[in-house]
């Protein structure tokens, strides 16, 4: 936290030193908090979260994203869960969304025929935007590395980009 809200100085060696120059930082503009993989923090993390939420003078929100199991986790944490103000599940896209939403998403994919947009979607990203970010990446890079620049993705580009998902 100390190096993602760029502080001054040096980090302090005491928790309650610390506390202080996070809860003076938290509270000079708003700041958004996204806490990824929520459902891996233990009930202390989450703790020190509403503890800070709490602070009056703190100007933060918090989102909490997580996969598998993180509604069950959070719920574990009244103290915390008592304060979420939206429980918001998020679901694959339909084929239909992925036509409307992955041209609006990044350049790359402004141009591209909707057909291999829907061939990258059954082939690989299945509706998963993690995986369109994925994909998007390694498309940019064949795209940028080509002896041949071609304007858009086609068919043999996508499948170079598949073979390098995980």
């Amino acid at each position: 936290m100390f190096e993602t809200l760029r502080l001054p100085g040096e980090p302090p060696r005491h928790p309650s030193e610390f506390d202080r120059l996070l809860k003076t930082a938290l509270s000079e503009r708003p700041r958004t908090f996204l806490v990824d993989e929520a459902q891996w923090l233990n009930g202390e993390a989450f703790e020190y979260f509403r503890y800070l939420w709490d602070e009056p003078a703190t100007q933060i929100a918090i989102v909490f994203v997580g996969g598998a199991g993180a509604h069950t986790v959070l719920r574990r944490e009244p103290m915390l869960s008592s304060r979420i103000f939206i429980w918001q599940q998020f679901t694959r896209l339909t084929p239909a969304e992925v036509l409307d939403v992955v041209p609006l998403f990044h350049p790359v994919w402004e141009d591209a025929d909707p057909a291999d947009i829907t061939f990258a979607d059954e082939q690989a990203a299945h509706g998963n935007f993690r995986a369109w970010a994925q994909l998007t990446a390694h498309v940019r890079t064949a795209m940028e590395r080509m002896d041949r620049p071609r304007p858009r993705p086609d068919r043999d580009l996508l499948r170079w980009a598949f073979s390098r998902l995980a």
